[in-house]
Order: structure tokens, then sequence, then C-alpha cells
């Protein structure tokens, strides 16, 4: 499908990174799976070349361009290239708006410049060992002590956990307010109390560090405070649309890389004399495959259009974000099948797709609350 969404600048943007991924990725990739982490040397490369905090003003490092095409740009080819455990869409697509929209000055040249060089590696912890989609069943606690607030609680499956150098966290302030009771905290690398678990092992994603995060009564700076206490949750909702967004866009390139490469396959492996392709189920299979990844694409494009444009509603995103990567595992399920036996070796790229493709109907929300949100806001 011929896209419309780019212009010429981008085309440039989309060339300098596939570079990057090949002379600084491509090689080092595997190696990353084995040691279930990406080398920190990566971030600072890319930070570098530009590729992390285009939308960070430029007097702090950054690209200076609210547009998300570069954002989509950098996780389509990372994840054409096969890439899961590179952490960069986390850092730019959903921890980026809460430092660039929340923080004050002193916040901003204290965090933003080490943000878009890549020394500052960064994730956000909301999910909880006993709280996933429910955001509000958040029980992390932070107690005002004088010039601090003291943390106390655990999070899980908390991406980039490992390298993370500055933790976004979501703790309840006030727990008899309601929505209106959680506040998000800058926490730093070094501060007392503040542990990592393991780098959990998952099925699919394995360069890509998850883990787990305790805090125990540790003292963060009420300067480390984002926003204003008690916004929390609204900051939240806010900026959730983003994230599920870019899910969908993970998930429309993996639908169209899975099929280039199912497609490719089935004109070289032969059965019965003749390539695969040629059997009429073969390309029924295909040719539905191709028109739901086609609809996908057109979906996803709209939708960084109207994002752009500040108009992606909250239950646009929530259908974004569940019916793409329903239909990512589901046509990389069916990719794998035309495969055959070969299809469950791990050396083969479909293998690794269908496990990383896994977790998307997942997390940022799973699909059974995105349908929720949906049904709400049709005012039933």
């Amino acid at each position: 499908m011929k896209r419309t969404l780019f212009e010429p600048e981008h085309d440039l943007f989309r060339s300098s990174y596939k570079k990057f991924l090949e002379q600084h990725v491509a090689a080092h990739h595997a190696e990353w799976e084995e040691q279930n982490i990406v080398d920190r040397g990566v971030w600072v490369e890319a930070g570098k070349q530009g590729f992390l905090g285009m939308a960070v003003p430029e007097e702090y490092g950054g690209g200076g361009v609210k547009d998300f095409r570069y954002n989509a740009i950098v996780t389509e080819e990372t994840t054409f290239g096969g890439y899961s455990g590179i952490g960069f869409t986390l850092h730019n697509d959903v921890v980026a708006p809460y430092l660039i929209e929340l923080t004050n000055e002193e916040q901003k040249q204290r965090w933003l410049p080490g943000f878009c060089s890549g020394e500052l590696i960064t994730a956000i912890a909301m999910t909880e060992p006993g709280t996933g989609s429910d955001l509000q069943g958040i029980k992390t606690r932070a107690v005002r002590d004088g010039d601090d607030w003291v943390l106390n609680g655990s999070k899980t499956f908390i991406t980039n956990g490992i390298n993370a150098d500055l933790v976004l966290v979501v703790a309840c302030t006030d727990p008899e307010k309601g929505a209106q009771g959680f506040s998000i905290f800058g926490v730093e690398r070094d501060m007392p109390g503040f542990e990592r678990g393991r780098n959990l092992d998952k099925i699919g994603m394995k360069a890509q560090d998850t883990a787990e995060l305790s805090f125990t009564d540790v003292r963060v700076p009420a300067a480390n405070m984002l926003g204003e206490e008690g916004m929390g949750f609204i900051y939240l909702m806010q900026n959730l649309p983003q994230e599920r967004l870019s899910i969908a866009v993970v998930a429309a390139a993996a639908i169209e890389r899975s099929l280039e490469m199912t497609v490719q396959y089935c004109k070289d492996r032969k059965a019965f004399g003749k390539p695969i392709g040629k059997f009429q189920n073969t390309r029924f299979v295909l040719a539905e495959c191709a028109t739901e990844a086609t609809a996908v694409r057109i979906m996803v494009d709209k939708y960084i259009e109207q994002l752009n444009a500040g108009e992606l509603s909250v239950q646009e995103a929530a259908m974004a974000k569940w019916w793409t990567t329903e239909n990512q595992v589901k046509i990389i399920d069916r990719c794998l099948q035309l495969h055959g036996g070969y299809g469950y070796m791990k050396e083969y790229p479909i293998a690794k797709a269908y496990m990383d493709s896994r977790v998307q109907t997942i997390y940022g929300g799973t699909t059974e609350i995105m349908k929720e949100i949906i049904g709400r806001g049709l005012d039933l």
C-alpha cells in the first residue's frame, strides 16, 4: 500500500535510522537476546545521532519537533529489523510526554539533556504484582515527611527496569481521595531503598530488560514530583492514548514484516513438486492476511495524523490498540503455520516474531480493558 503519511524529511530520517540499526544493532542483537539486556552503549550512540527525544525542545538537547511521525519511524524500523530488545519506543513515546509537559524548569535542566543523549535511560512504573490494568488499585504509597516523600511498595513488568536511571513511579499520596489521590515521582538510580529484583524471564522480547522494582522507605525529594500532587491518574489518562497508539504502530509493522517473509517463504518452499504459494489454500490464507494488514495500516496511519492534530480520543486509541494487536497475534500465527515445522524453530525469524507478538494484547492495557473503555464511550 502506498503511504501518504510522510514528507521527504521523514524519509531522510528513516534512512538515517536504518543505517544506525545496521551499524550498531544488527550484529549485536542476538547476543543481547542471550544476555536478556541491551548494551547501554547503543543508547548513547542513538542519542548522538538524534534518535532520542525528538520532541524535546532544542535548548535541552532534543530535536525540537513535536511530530509523532518521527517516533513512528523509529518504532517501525526497529520492528522491521526484529530488534525487539531496544527500549527506545518506551523512552520516546511513553516517558517523553511526562518529562516534557509536567516538569518544571529545574527538572527539565536536570533530566532532559541526559534523556536526549542516551546517558539517562528512563522507565515508567505503573503495574504492581496485584494491579495491572486497574490503575486505581495501585498500592505503592508515598507519605510526605518534611521536604521528602517516603516511598514504599513494589512494581513489576517494568520495561527498561534494569538499565533505567530514572523511573517515573506512580504512587498513592492520599488513599481517601480515590482517583485524585495518585501522584508521579521521579525516582533516581542511586536513591537508598530503591532496589531492582529479577530481570524477568519472558517468552519473547528476550533482549528487553523487564524488571521487578521495590521501594523501601525511599526518600524522594519533593522536587522530584512531576506536576501537581493528586493529579497522577489524570496525567496517566492524558498520556495513555499515545502509548496505546505506539503499540499499534508496532503491531502494523510486525504484521507487514511477517507477511513479507512468509510470502517469500511460500515462493521458495516446494511441496508436491511446486512452490507452496501455488496452492489455492496458501493463496487464500495470504490474501486474507494481506487484506487485514492493509486495514491495520490504514487505521494506524490515520490515527497518527489525528494524534499529531491533537484529535485522537481515548476510545479511538483503545480501538487501535486492541484491534491491531489481536490481528498481529492472529496473522503471525497463520504465517507461522505456513512455515510448517520450520516455523517452530527459533532460527527462523517468524518464530521470534510469534513469541515477541504475544505480549502486545496484554501490556498497555489488555484487550478486555480496551473493549471496556470503548463500550463505556458508547453511552449505553
